[in-house]
Formats: structure tokens, C-alpha cells, sequence
């Protein structure tokens, strides 16, 4: 890997960061800047900002351990490294860290990120669409109609048991656990595996030393449901991964369950947190909702475009040299998209206050041929939970003050690590909601589409009752 100059950085003669400064310890050899620690956790949009000042569009990095890395800033330069998959590989064993020793497999933390898995994120080429073949597949049998559903069973479930307070924490009691609900569910998975699986998600993205243990927990848990479900089969994604042509191995399905749960939960928790976040926290926002400027879905992508819920995705190997950005990129190089960094590129953004609800050409579900195919699901469930919300406690506002909130930051993503809120004290409602149906024979191609059934719409929506109450004050 070429290193590019150390940033010279003007500064006062004689003065040196004293031992343990941020400013100090947020660069390693060569001066190249660290993607963890302090410096990347406090500001990671600053920080990709002083690195393409210092840069450009693409810039050394160096991961926990040190591991050498590249990382796309600029808009350009990310969907031209996510649509070139004959020079940017998506096999991570193209990397040359595992030979050199940079990296030790036992051991890292980036492993569960960045190491080769036998689904379709590790493959490109024929062995790559054989593999998405089926993941689209599985996800394709649940139309938005069936998935709002169940999202409305478990929203509803979940805003029960703190309605009646005035007050909760909206990230622990409803965008963290909603998710995971609704995809364990569409996995084929019982209700109560969900809150270990939400605690082991997060901790695997965090890359600490306790990554792999939770990543082992996640693999051991789909390994029992891919068991359970060639005795039984249904109508849920692991059946149906199985049941189709590509004839999937036992582990290949494994790991893409496992794929299937970590990018959905993470994202959409996320994504589900940050519109939160913003209704509470932005008048303009609100009141765009509220009178009707903005839709829900539009105010989403709008988040999408803001604050995606990764910020960096791991990863691209370089399958030969090669140029990117001004930077001579060597074989076997890995680079990681810098999706937060890239959208709001000046190229596609000279002024990032202005409005873009309207548009779906951000990076924050990558791009090309690895764009995320459950991006839609992560959609509706946001969409629905979110109007969900907002319709039965149409009052809901900040509980601190805006600057009391924090954020837990990784290499990968950033977290709201809590949203505390209040409204006016409801009782439970006492809703006649439909309970989950039983599991029908396993698809023969697995391609069989999941019921049409009716949604429950609430009879006065959310964004009339906060009308109300906007004109009241």
C-alpha cells in the first residue's frame, strides 16, 4: 500500500500533544490517521472532512491494529469502486494482510467484518449471482402489505407497554427491539431470540475484544434454526433459502441468515433512531411532516442522505494496481467505502442544508451489484414503525435537553446510545390484532409469495393530531 505525505499540518514551533492527547494518538505510522479511538469516536464527520482536506477523494487509514486500509470519500470514487468488480474485488481473500501477518484471524476484532464468509457479500461473478439469486428470492416472498403486518403486531405491542408512563427511551424500547422482532420473525426465528440478538448485533459492530464470542453466539443460534427448519419448514427466509434451485449448503445458508439479520438490524435501528431524533429535536423537520411538505418515506431518505446508518462498509479488495482519486492503489489493497463521507460530497452537494428528500441516489445502501437487496424491507419497517408511533403519541417531544444526547461511535457506524421522550399518558389500546399465521408447506422453488393481507390503518393519522396540537400552542 502506497502512503501518501504526512499531512503538514501547520503548528506552533516547539509545541508537542502531550502523551494521551487525542491529537496525538490519532495517527500511527507514518502519520497515517487511525479509524478508532478517541479522535474517530468524538467526530467521525469531522474527521473524514480533515481527511479529504488534507487527501482528497481517497485517503490512508489505518483500522484497529493498525491494519492498513484505504478509505473512498468522494461520491464519485464509492460508486466507482462499488460498480467495478473486475478491479475492486469483493473476495476479501484477495487482501494481502493475511499473508503478510498484519492481521491475526484467531484474534482481531475486524474479523466478523471483514473476513471471507461462504455468501453472496464474499463472492463476484456467477458464484455471486448464484448466491443473491437466492437471497432475493427469500426476500421477495413477503410483499410490503404482508411484512406491515407484522410490523403493526409488534409496534403496537412494543408502545403498549410504556404508553401508559408519559415517558421512555425510545432507542432500548422500541427502534432497537422493532427491528429485530420483525426480522426474526421473517427468519423464521422464535420472538424471545430476539433482545440476545439485539445485544450480540451491536457488540459485533463495535469491534472490541468481545466481537468474535458474539459472533460465534450469532452463527450457533442460525445453525440451530437452519436444523430446525429442514425437520420443519415454513414460510420464512430460511426455508426458503434451502427449498431454492441454487441449492444452498447448510452453512451457506447459515451465513446469509446471518447477513440478512446484522445489515437489516443494524441499518434500519439506525436509520429508525436518527428520524426519531430529528422529529423531536428540528422544528423546520417537524413541521414539514406535520403540514405536509415532506412525507414519512421522504422525510426517511432524507435521514438516508444525512446520517446513514453505516458509515463506513468493509469492504473492496484491489484485484491489480491501479489509480483512484489521485492515489496509486496496489494489488491486493483493501478500501472501504466511505458512505456518510461521500454523501455529502461537495460534487453532489454544494450545500448540505438543502433539502433532498425527494431523491434515492445516496450511498447509504452502497451501490452496483452488491447494493443492499433488503433495502426496501428496512424502508417499510421504519416507515411503519415510525407512523405507528407518531399516530398514538402524536405529542411526543425531547425529554433533555438536545445537547444531553450522546452518540457511541465504531469504524462502521455511529449509535444514538439513547432517546428519552415524553407525552401525554395513554392507555394500552385494546386492539384486536391479528395473530401470526401458521406456517404453510415450504415453497417447492421457493419463490411462493406470502399472503396479501390487509393492513390497519388507524382511523386519524398522526400527522392530523399533530396538526392539532401544533395549532393549539
Amino acid at each position: 500500500m502506497t502512503v501518501p505525505p504526512t499531512d503538514r499540518t501547520t503548528t506552533e514551533s516547539g509545541l508537542v500533544p502531550p502523551p494521551g492527547c487525542p491529537a496525538h494518538t490519532a495517527t500511527g505510522a507514518e502519520g497515517v490517521t487511525r479509524l478508532h479511538g478517541a479522535a474517530a469516536e468524538t467526530d467521525p464527520m469531522g474527521l473524514y472532512e480533515k481527511l479529504r482536506a488534507t487527501h482528497g477523494p481517497v485517503a490512508p487509514v489505518l483500522l484497529e491494529g493498525d491494519v492498513r486500509a484505504w478509505l473512498v470519500l468522494g461520491y464519485l470514487e464509492n460508486r466507482d469502486v462499488a460498480t467495478r468488480s473486475t478491479q475492486f474485488s469483493r473476495d476479501p481473500r484477495t487482501w494481502h494482510g493475511w499473508k503478510s501477518g498484519e492481521i491475526d484471524p484467531e484474534t482481531s476484532p475486524l474479523v466478523p467484518m471483514i473476513g471471507w464468509r461462504p455468501d453472496c457479500v464474499c463472492a463476484d461473478g456467477e458464484e455471486h449471482q448464484r448466491l443473491r439469486g437466492a437471497v432475493t428470492a427469500s426476500l421477495n416472498q413477503f410483499d410490503q402489505r404482508g411484512i406491515r403486518r407484522h410490523i403493526t403486531r409488534f409496534a403496537h405491542q412494543l408502545i403498549d407497554d410504556f404508553c401508559e408512563s408519559g415517558r421512555t427511551e425510545l432507542v432500548g424500547q422500541f427502534t432497537e427491539p422493532l427491528p429485530m422482532l420483525v426480522l426474526t420473525h421473517l427468519l423464521g426465528m422464535p420472538d424471545e431470540d430476539g433482545p440476545k440478538l439485539v445485544h450480540a448485533a451491536r457488540d459485533l459492530f463495535k469491534a472490541t475484544e468481545t466481537s468474535l464470542a458474539s459472533n460465534a453466539y450469532v452463527l450457533e443460534t442460525l445453525k440451530q434454526l437452519v436444523a430446525a427448519k429442514r425437520e420443519l419448514p415454513g414460510q420464512d427466509i430460511a426455508s426458503v433459502l434451502m427449498a431454492h434451485p441454487a441449492g444452498l449448503t447448510d452453512e451457506e445458508v447459515q451465513h446469509h441468515l446471518r447477513l440478512i439479520l446484522l445489515a437489516g438490524y443494524e441499518t434500519t435501528a439506525n436509520l429508525m433512531a436518527n428520524v426519531l431524533r430529528m422529529t423531536v429535536t428540528d422544528p423546520r423537520f417537524r413541521g414539514s411532516l406535520a403540514g405536509g411538505q415532506m412525507t414519512l418515506p421522504e422525510a426517511v431518505e432524507q435521514v438516508l442522505w444525512d446520517e446513514p446508518p453505516l458509515m463506513v462498509c468493509p469492504g473492496r479488495w484491489a484485484t491489480g494496481d491501479t489509480s483512484l482519486g489521485g492515489q496509486e492503489i496496489k494489488a491486493g489493497d483493501m478500501l472501504l467505502l466511505g458512505l456518510a463521507a461521500g454523501n455529502v460530497d461537495q460534487a453532489v452537494r454544494q450545500d448540505p442544508s438543502t433539502r433532498v428528500h425527494h431523491n434515492r441516489a445516496h450511498l447509504s445502501f452502497s451501490a452496483g451489484a452488491h447494493e443492499c437487496p433488503g433495502q426496501d424491507i428496512g424502508r417499510v419497517i421504519a416507515d411503519t414503525g415510525i407512523d405507528i408511533l407518531l399516530t398514538r403519541l402524536p405529542d411526543i417531544s425531547l425529554a433533555i435537553a438536545e445537547s444531553e444526547l450522546s452518540w457511541r461511535s465504531s469504524t462502521w457506524a455511529r449509535h444514538l446510545t439513547a432517546l428519552p421522550v415524553k407525552f401525554a399518558s395513554r392507555a394500552r389500546e385494546a386492539r384486536d390484532l391479528p395473530a401470526p399465521l401458521p406456517a404453510p408447506p415450504a415453497p417447492t422453488v421457493g419463490m411462493q409469495m406470502a399472503p396479501r393481507l390487509p393492513v390497519l390503518e388507524p382511523r386519524v393519522s398522526w400527522r392530523q393530531r399533530l396538526r392539532r396540537l401544533l395549532r393549539l400552542r
